[in-house]
C-alpha cells in the first residue's frame, strides 16, 4: 500500500500529521486538546477518513463508562486545500457505535436541520450528508439478511484496518 504524507485540518483548528493511501483513505493523528484530555489516557486520537463514503471514524480515548472502546463516526466532506493539505468539513450528522452490544445511535440531525435553515449548508450538501449516513449504516452496521445477527457486517470497516496498525505520525 502506497502512503503519501499529508496534513489534515480538523474542525478544532489543528493541522494534523497523517497519510493518504492510493485508495484515497486518510488517517491522521489528532491531538486531544487539554480541556478534554483524561489523565492516564492517550493524548492523541487516530482519525480515519473514507472520503468517497463521506465518513470519518475515531475511537476516542476520552470515551469513558458505557462508551469506552466505542467509535464516533462523523459524516464529512474532504476538501483538497493544496498539495498534501486536506480539510475535513463536518456535515453535522454523527453516529456513535457502542462497544458492548450491536447498538448504534444517530446524533445531531437537529444540527443538520439548523445548518440548512440558517444557510450554513445548502440543500444538496444536506442531501449528500443524509445519504452518506444511511449508506454507512446500511453497509457497515445493518445486516438485513441475518435474523439475529451476532456481529457487525463490516465494522470497523475492513478498509481502514491496515491504517490502525501504523505507528504515530510525526508532527511536521
Amino acid at each position: 500500500m502506497f502512503l503519501e504524507d499529508v496534513r489534515v485540518h480538523h474542525r478544532s483548528g489543528q493541522w494534523c500529521p497523517g497519510v493518504r493511501t492510493d485508495d484515497g483513505l486518510v488517517a491522521y493523528d489528532l491531538r486531544i486538546l487539554p480541556p478534554w484530555q483524561v489523565p492516564g489516557r492517550p493524548t492523541t486520537d487516530r482519525c480515519f477518513v473514507v472520503g468517497d463514503a463521506g465518513i470519518q471514524l475515531t475511537r476516542p480515548g476520552t470515551f469513558a463508562g458505557a462508551l469506552e472502546g466505542g467509535w464516533y463516526v462523523d459524516v464529512v466532506e474532504l476538501e483538497e486545500a493544496g498539495p498534501k493539505r486536506l480539510v475535513v468539513h463536518d456535515l453535522y450528522v454523527d453516529v456513535i457505535v457502542l462497544p458492548s452490544s450491536r447498538r448504534y445511535e444517530v446524533l445531531d440531525l437537529d444540527e443538520l436541520a439548523g445548518a440548512l435553515e440558517d444557510g450554513r449548508i445548502d440543500a444538496a450538501t444536506a442531501a449528500r450528508a443524509l445519504r452518506n449516513a444511511q449508506r454507512f449504516i446500511d453497509g457497515h452496521l445493518r445486516d438485513l439478511d441475518q435474523e439475529a445477527p451476532d456481529s457487525w457486517p463490516d465494522f470497523p470497516p475492513a478498509a481502514i484496518r491496515p491504517l490502525t496498525e501504523l505507528p504515530p505520525f510525526a508532527p511536521g
